[in-house]
C-alpha cells in the first residue's frame, strides 16, 4: 500500500502542473453576504446569523466526535488542462457558511455550491440517476449530458488515499470508486469519484479534470445550494485540486450585507511586512479532523485584564478533541464553555449595565446589554477584547464584539458557548485580511478596508 503513495503525489503534481496559470496569475472570487438580497431588520440578521453560527458548529462538533461512545458535543443556544484569465464568481452565504456560483460540465451547468473551510470534498447531487436528492435551486447535474465527465476507478491513487474511510473499495470488483460522506447535521452524500471540468465566473476561468463526488443518494440539505466546494487541508480540496498553496479572503463588516467581500486563490493571496503571523497546528491524523484549520489560543485579554483561563481549554488533544478552528462559515465565534462563562463575566463587569435577558434569547445570543436612558445601543460601551495567539495577538474592534438590534435598543457580544471545541467565527475575522499559507503552515492577518481591496 505504501508503495502506491507516490502515484498520489504524481497525480497531484500533474494537475498542479496544469493549472499553473492560477498558481502564477490568482484568482479573485467576490462573496456576497446570504442577506444581501434580503430586506431583514437588525433583529432578523442577528438572529439568522445565531441560528447558522449554532448549526454550523455542532456541524463541525458532529464531524470532529472522536468515537460513538464519547459524549455529545455540542453548542449551547443561547485540475485542468486549459485555463485562461483571472475570474469573478458570485459568492452567497447560507445558514452553514458561504456559496459559490460556478459551473459543471461541457457544455457548462451553472449550479450554486457551499464554499466550506471545514471540509476537503467537492460534490454535487447527480442525476445518475438520482435514488434521493435534495431540493436545490438549480437543475441537477446530470454526468450522461457532459462530454468530459470521467469515473475514478477503485485502482486511481486518489480513490484509495485521499478520501481515508470514506470510499468502498476494499474487496470490490466495481469499476467506480464510491464514496460516502457525511456530517455533522445529519446531510450526507453518497456516489461516485470522477473528474469534470469546472468553470469559474464567467467562462474566464476554466479547469479541466477536477476530481469530483458525484452523489447520487443525499440526504439533509445544503442550504440552496447544489452541492460543497472544500477548502480543507486535503489532496481533494480547491486550493489543492488548483496547485496553489496560499489562498486569503476579506469579510465586510457584518452590519453591511450589501458590499461584497473578496476571496483570493494563489499569488493574488498576499499581504503587507506589517501582518501578524500564527502557525496551524498539525491536525489528528484521524479522518475528517485532518481538514479543519487548527489554531494555538493561549488566553483572552478583556480590558487591560488577562482573563484567568486554563490554556489547557483551548488545547487540542491527541485523540482530536478541543482545540480552536478558524472557520469562514461560522458566523459568531464559539468558545469553549467554561471560557466562554469567564469572558462573558469580565465583560459584564466592565460594560456594567442591566442584562437584557429577554432581547438575548430572542436573538439566540446569552450576553446582551440594554443601552444606558433610552439612548441608543451605540451608547453602550464595551472593554476591547484580544485573542492571544501563538506568536500574534488578535485585538477586536467593538464592531467585531457585539451585534445591536437599534429598535429594541440591545448591544449584544456576537459570540456563543460550545462545549468540546472553539471556532473563530467570520463576525470576529471582519474587516481583517487574513491568509492561509498552506506550505509554511502559517495564518496572517491584519486589519484592512475590505471593501476597498
Amino acid at each position: 500500500m505504501a508503495s502506491k503513495r507516490p502515484l498520489l503525489c504524481l497525480v497531484l503534481l500533474s494537475l498542479a502542473f496544469s493549472v499553473s496559470t492560477i498558481s502564477s496569475r490568482g484568482i479573485r472570487l467576490e462573496l456576497s453576504h446570504v442577506d444581501a438580497r434580503a430586506a431583514l431588520s437588525g433583529a432578523d440578521r442577528i438572529r439568522r446569523a445565531a441560528e447558522r453560527s449554532h448549526r454550523r458548529v455542532n456541524v463541525l462538533l458532529g464531524a470532529a466526535a472522536p468515537s460513538p461512545t464519547t459524549p455529545p458535543l455540542h453548542s449551547d443556544g443561547g485540475g485542468g488542462d486549459a485555463i485562461t484569465s483571472a475570474a469573478t464568481a458570485s459568492v452567497h452565504a447560507s445558514t452553514a457558511t458561504y456559496l459559490v456560483d460556478l459551473a459543471i460540465g461541457t457544455p457548462p451547468l451553472s449550479l450554486t455550491a457551499v464554499l466550506d473551510t471545514g471540509s476537503d470534498l467537492i460534490w454535487t447531487q447527480c442525476d445518475a440517476p438520482c435514488r434521493r436528492c435534495f431540493p436545490q435551486p438549480s437543475p441537477l447535474y446530470a454526468p450522461a449530458r457532459s462530454t468530459t465527465f470521467a469515473n475514478l476507478s477503485c485502482g486511481s491513487p486518489l480513490c484509495e488515499h485521499a478520501l481515508p474511510g470514506s470510499t468502498r473499495c476494499s474487496g470490490s470488483k466495481k469499476p467506480s470508486c464510491a464514496y460516502y460522506y457525511s456530517y455533522g447535521d445529519g446531510t450526507s452524500t453518497d456516489g461516485v469519484l470522477a473528474t469534470e471540468t469546472f468553470t469559474f465566473g464567467s467562462g474566464a476561468t476554466v479547469v479541466h479534470g477536477v476530481a469530483f463526488g458525484c452523489g447520487t443518494d443525499n440526504l439533509g440539505g445544503t442550504d440552496n445550494s447544489s452541492g460543497l466546494v472544500g477548502l480543507g487541508r486535503g489532496p481533494l480540496s480547491l486550493p489543492a485540486q488548483l496547485g496553489v498553496t496560499r489562498f486569503s479572503y476579506c469579510f465586510t463588516p457584518f452590519h453591511d450585507t450589501a458590499k461584497s467581500s473578496p476571496i483570493f486563490l494563489g499569488s493574488s493571496a498576499t499581504l503587507s511586512p506589517a501582518a501578524r503571523s500564527t502557525p496551524f497546528v498539525p491536525s489528528p491524523t484521524v479522518p475528517r479532523r485532518s481538514s479543519y484549520y487548527y489554531l494555538s489560543l493561549e488566553g483572552i485579554t478583556v480590558g487591560d485584564t488577562l482573563l484567568p483561563i486554563d490554556p489547557a481549554v483551548f488545547r487540542l488533544t491527541a485523540s482530536g478533541r478541543g482545540g480552536l478552528i478558524i472557520d469562514s462559515g461560522t458566523t459568531f465565534t464559539a468558545l469553549e464553555e467554561r471560557a466562554f462563562v469567564v469572558m462573558a463575566r469580565a465583560i459584564a463587569a466592565q460594560v456594567a449595565l442591566p442584562l437584557a435577558a429577554p432581547g438575548g434569547a430572542q436573538l439566540g445570543l446569552s450576553l446582551c446589554f440594554a443601552a444606558p436612558g433610552g439612548k441608543g445601543p451605540d451608547a453602550v460601551r464595551v472593554p476591547r477584547v484580544v485573542f492571544h495567539f501563538d506568536g500574534a495577538d488578535m485585538e477586536l474592534p467593538r464592531g467585531s464584539v457585539v451585534v445591536e438590534d437599534a429598535k429594541a435598543r440591545v448591544a449584544c457580544v456576537g459570540m456563543v458557548s460550545a462545549r468540546g471545541m472553539s471556532v473563530l467565527g467570520s463576525m470576529q475575522q471582519q474587516n481583517m485580511h487574513i491568509l492561509y499559507d498552506i506550505d509554511g503552515g502559517i495564518l496572517s492577518f491584519e486589519p484592512a478596508n475590505c471593501g476597498g481591496l
